[in-house]
């Protein structure tokens, strides 16, 4: 099992390398976050200990870039830095987990097991369908460069439509993720929202993704096409 630790204080560094080594892993070293992008994109490693608090690049977007790039490997983010702001713009960067400092080698070393046992998993930290995008972590969307202005529920049920692309998506199961069970407020909300999704994701861009599946309910198209309107 290969690591890269990512970590510019060099007595820090030398540690962890040394105490994964005496756990049996083979261990490189970064001490930039230019450097931690470069090596991990061009190598191969079965987890990443990366430090927030880095020269050139901070942990942060280190990972948002390493996930950008495709790379999956685990990452365990260690930081000085235990406020829960900093906790949430790591996890919401793609990191699998979050170690405040000063921590013991034995936790550390027991999450490092625990993460390579978990694998590689991918898990785009926005989605995309077509030139559709949504970043559920700063609840923004776009069509093509064009920022979408979404309320909190054309939010939700668009985020629900592109975690679900070409999938026919019935009213209930709709009202059930968007809503709740209990809801119980006009019949026709979900088609009501369809309707103002569309008029904000389709119609301005005289295409048709969201249809209407008769009969059935609504599906998110995997491709656009151009809409039919006069």
């Amino acid at each position: 099992m290969r690591v890269l630790v990512v970590e510019d204080e060099l007595r820090m560094a030398a540690l962890l390398k040394r105490g994964l080594e005496e756990d049996g892993y083979a261990v490189d070293v970064a001490s930039s976050g230019p450097d931690a992008v470069w090596q991990a994109t061009e190598f191969g490693y079965d987890a990443v200990l990366l430090d927030l608090m880095l020269p050139g690049l901070d942990g942060v977007e280190v990972c948002r870039q390493l996930r950008g790039a495709g790379r999956w490997m685990p990452v365990l983010m260690l930081t000085a830095r235990d406020a829960v702001e900093d906790r949430v713009r790591g996890l919401d960067a793609g990191a699998d987990d979050y170690l405040a400092k000063p921590f013991s080698f034995a936790e550390l070393s027991a999450r490092v097991r625990a993460l390579i046992r978990r694998g590689a998993v991918e898990r785009p930290t926005e989605l995309q369908v077509a030139d559709l995008r949504l970043d559920p972590a700063t609840r923004r969307a776009w069509r093509g460069a064009s920022e979408l202005e979404l309320s909190t529920k054309e939010f939700a049920l668009l985020e629900l439509f592109m975690r679900n692309p070409g999938q026919v998506l019935t009213r209930t199961r709709i009202l059930e993720h968007v809503w709740d069970f209990a809801y119980a407020g006009v019949s026709n909300v979900v088609d009501q929202y369809v309707l103002y999704l569309r008029r904000k994701i389709d119609r301005p861009f005289e295409v048709e993704q969201l249809e209407t599946v008769r009969g059935a309910g609504y599906r998110l198209r995997v491709e656009r096409t151009a809409a039919g309107w006069s």
